[in-house]
């Protein structure tokens, strides 16, 4: 899994051929087929594309015609060039990982002190709510007084799987509409668990996708923690692979899924590689990593574009790099395997942090529970939309909390991977090593579920999403081609941004965090006014505003 490799581990998921020659003879190595994501030309037609493909060397053994991104197989070494040349195509990519959870992404920081979190949260209401000091923040306890959420709004979470064993995911799971469309991948996930590689729908050997969908709709059951919305629909999109990564083609299926079955919210807490910035002709690039970066960039932008006319209201992590995303540093860190990294300058005009970059989607910084923006957090005016709490593990400098996990957000994580990671025991125990960081609680029936805390802007990400459904609840009318209920996602955001608690920024504006132990290359420009700058955007989500509270 992911967690297991280090940053800038060297990947080969291609050419894994084992050839056996006779005696004596000289025989020619043949090439090992290659797995490959197409992307058509614009205004190509599915026919001509697959032509295209043919003409080029290719075998096409899958395909998602409404968005023209297409699997292919192929034996040619020069097939990525070829389909590049060829103009019904826009380039070839590798199927080799082009994403992952946001860099950074910390699940608990060194020398923790405690577990934390008491005084942080609102009034329990699940036994472990005091812990959630995020629902206070986005005010989503007040909220429910007056709309819980509705089972006929479903949100989809575009991420490594749902753990619905788990009793607090399992009241709102769909089996239903949940789909897994990464199957596992033996180089870079381990070997596979099932026959045909493909998990079953309800399990996360990732862990991600379930700590995710806990914040979003955990259930107010009185087990457990509870979710910004807790009555909606939990729908598994998994698009990613156990070990964090994601390909293109899982991720664009994922997105056409949701938007054909009327899926009304889709979080996506995840960022594309293996360029950190995908490019459409970085001089720095070679002319086949400029293809296949220009084929990522048009085939998200697609599938986005297809989600959000189809009624999807799209949400995005907005990384964790630390920077301005419309004034971006030199990426060093790219490409972050295969190959060694090296010094790519980024043109902010012609290169994009997809998908949160991409067209529709509501970027989500993170916040800490002071309300200052987490050293962590990528912000900025270009593509901020909103804030929300994601944790920070360092904040309340000069205080009893800094440094404490109760900084992080609380929320549901698979037991199989607190086990595989030594936090729990094989009787379900919290161990030694997990005492600062698990929570365990079970159901009066003996079903337990466990949690833990995580920090990013993977994690404020959902804070928000469970605040677009609850608009969709309170707001939505009925979808009578699909069932449950529908709403514009041009008014989903109007509802958002309108009725988010606006903050100003910081004085001074220049934020340094120097005391909490972060280099000057964390110091951050918080840029506009109270009605919208790059830390906050339009200010904190406040579920209780967005649902009609005063």
């Amino acid at each position: 899994m992911r967690r297991r490799l280090t940053v800038g581990a060297v990947i080969t998921l291609t050419g894994l051929a084992f050839l056996t020659a006779v005696p004596g003879s000289a025989v020619a190595e043949p090439t090992a087929a290659v797995d490959y994501t197409v992307v058509a030309a614009d205004g190509v037609s599915a026919t001509a594309a697959v032509a295209a493909i043919k003409a080029a060397g290719g075998t096409v053994v899958s395909g998602n015609d409404a968005v023209g991104v297409y699997r292919v197989t192929s034996t040619d070494a020069k097939f990525d060039s070829k389909a590049t040349a060829s103009p019904a195509l826009i380039g070839a990519s590798e199927r080799k990982a082009i994403g992952h959870a946001p860099n950074g992404i910390e699940k608990v920081e060194s020398n923790l002190k405690s577990r934390g979190g008491k005084g942080h949260g609102p009034a329990k209401a699940d036994p472990l709510d005091d812990k959630l000091w995020g629902l206070a923040m986005v005010k989503a306890d007040k909220a429910r007084k007056i709309e819980k959420g509705d089972k006929g709004v479903t949100v989809g979470v575009l991420d490594t799987g749902l753990d619905a064993s788990n009793p607090d995911l399992a009241a709102n799971f769909s089996t239903k509409l949940s789909r897994n469309f990464a199957p596992d991948i033996a180089a870079i996930d381990g070997e596979c668990e099932v026959a045909g590689c493909l998990d079953p729908i309800g399990t996360d050997d990732g862990g991600h996708g379930t700590h995710v969908a806990g914040t979003i709709g955990a259930a107010l059951n009185g087990s457990g923690v509870s979710g910004v919305a807790p009555n909606v629909s939990l729908v598994e999109l998994k698009g990613g692979q156990d070990s964090g990564y994601f390909f293109l083609d899982p991720v664009v299926n994922a997105l056409t899924y949701a938007g054909d079955k009327g899926i009304d919210v889709v979080n996506m807490s995840f960022y594309v590689d293996p360029w950190l910035y995908n490019c459409t002709a970085n001089p720095a690039d070679s002319a086949e990593d400029q293809a296949e970066q220009r084929a990522i960039i048009t085939g998200m932008k697609r599938a986005l574009n297809y989600a959000h006319a189809k009624g999807v209201t799209l949400f995005g992590a907005l990384g964790n790099n630390h920077e301005d995303l419309g004034k971006p540093r030199t990426d060093i860190s790219s490409p972050d395997y295969g190959s060694d990294p090296y010094d790519r300058p980024v043109d902010n005009a012609s290169c994009w942090d997809l998908p949160v970059e991409g067209p529709h989607v509501i970027g989500v910084s993170s916040l800490g529970p002071s309300g200052k923006k987490s050293d962590f957090s990528n912000y900025g005016t270009e593509q901020i939309s909103v804030s929300a709490p994601g944790g920070w593990y360092r904040d309340g400098f000069g205080t009893d909390t800094f440094q404490t996990v109760g900084n992080e957000i609380l929320s549901s994580y698979p037991l199989k991977v607190l086990q595989e990671e030594g936090l729990v025991d094989a009787a379900g125990e919290i161990t030694t090593a997990g005492q600062a960081s698990v929570l365990k609680d079970c159901t009066k029936a003996g079903k337990c579920g466990y949690y833990t805390y995580l920090q990013g802007t993977s994690m404020a990400s959902p804070h928000a999403a469970g605040v677009g459904a609850l608009i969709v609840s309170r707001y939505g009318v009925p979808d009578f081609k699909r069932g449950g209920k529908t709403l514009l996602p041009s008014l989903v955001e109007q509802i958002l941004y309108r009725t988010a608690d606006e903050k100003s920024c910081p004085t001074p504006r220049l934020q340094s965090y120097t005391n909490e132990g972060r280099s000057a290359e964390f110091d951050a420009l918080c840029e506009g006014g109270k009605n919208f700058n790059g830390f906050y955007g339009y200010g904190v989500v406040d579920a209780y505003a967005a649902v009609g509270g005063r």
